[in-house]
């Protein structure tokens, strides 16, 4: 099969290959996977250049790509849940980092796997996992509800852009930072748009005199920001600064968890969720994929299709 992939760590895209390579097995419980489509996400290049070593084993050649939509091609042992022919998509990290999404074929955990939602492409879809279980899990870990005032850091971000929506879904107010290009888009999203940079504190607290009651930092680096505008008793998370928990909030590293990918697509198939896709590319141009992640202003997401 033809597929994407880097025989050692490297920090920028020197070491990225495009050819052919053997499909994956399943084993036991497990689906293959044909890919549709398979969303970048920041933490495929920063893989790339080692920046998980101390925390997870990786084994070269590696197949980059941690989310996939497609179709199921087959099933291992024992794995009554789907059937080839299923539309499906998953957040399919693994506990080695080898065999990733950037392929015509992934072979995926099948509790790691849900139903794709019809109302999104396949390049909608492939967006949805990693960034939706995210924000999802952000929001469950602020125990978010009605009548709380959120605030995102990266609001029109892949993931900043579904937590405004599930935000906003649970009834709470959101605020979310953003460039001024794209504040149109926030508010469409439900979210009140500021912008990032000098007077950001100042801004927010015009909008929210008694504080905001819980923010989630989808950008890293917002620590001051966050505890000088969080009202008494407040709570915060942030998936790029461990340094939260030592100010009384959560660092989010979110897992596979095909329960919860479900509630996403159920949130889809109820019209209060949907995907923001900012450039598909082929696969043999994932390489470019990765420089446009790398600037951190893409508006949704990108997506690269077999």
């Amino acid at each position: 099969m033809r597929a994407v992939t880097y025989d050692s760590y490297a920090p920028d895209n020197s070491q990225l290959r495009y050819g052919e390579v053997a499909e994956p097995k399943v084993g036991p419980g497990e689906v293959l996977i044909q890919v549709r489509a398979a969303a970048v996400n920041p933490v495929d290049w920063k893989v790339m250049a080692g920046g998980l070593d101390g925390m997870m084993e990786t084994v070269f050649p590696v197949v980059p790509g941690w989310d996939v939509a497609g179709v199921v091609a087959r099933t291992g042992p024992d794995t009554p849940e789907f059937v080839p022919g299923d539309e499906v998509m998953a957040y399919a990290r693994k506990d080695v980092v080898q065999g990733g999404t950037f392929a015509e074929y992934v072979a995926v955990a099948a509790t790691s796997v849900a139903r794709k939602p019809a109302a999104l492409d396949w390049a909608q879809a492939a967006g949805l996992p990693l960034a939706g279980l995210t924000a999802l899990r952000s929001l469950d870990r602020l125990q978010l509800g009605s009548g709380d005032v959120l605030l995102v850091h990266g609001a029109a971000g892949g993931v900043g852009s579904l937590a405004v929506q599930l935000g906003w879904d649970r009834g709470a107010r959101v605020i979310g930072t953003a460039s001024e290009r794209n504040h149109a888009f926030v508010r469409e999203l439900g979210g009140e748009p500021v912008s990032y940079g000098d007077g950001l504190i100042e801004r927010v607290r015009a909008l929210a005199p008694d504080g905001v009651t819980a923010v989630a930092d989808f950008v890293g680096g917002q620590l001051e920001t966050t505890l000088a505008v969080l009202a008494d008793g407040g709570r915060h998370v942030s998936i790029a600064d461990p340094g939260v928990e030592q100010h009384g909030g959560h660092w989010v590293w979110v897992r596979p968890d095909g329960a919860k990918l479900a509630e996403l697509a159920a949130a889809v198939d109820r019209g209060a969720l949907t995907v923001e896709v900012a450039q598909t590319f082929p696969l043999e141009r994932t390489a470019e994929a990765f420089d446009a992640s790398r600037t951190g202003h893409t508006r949704g997401k990108l997506v690269i299709e077999p």
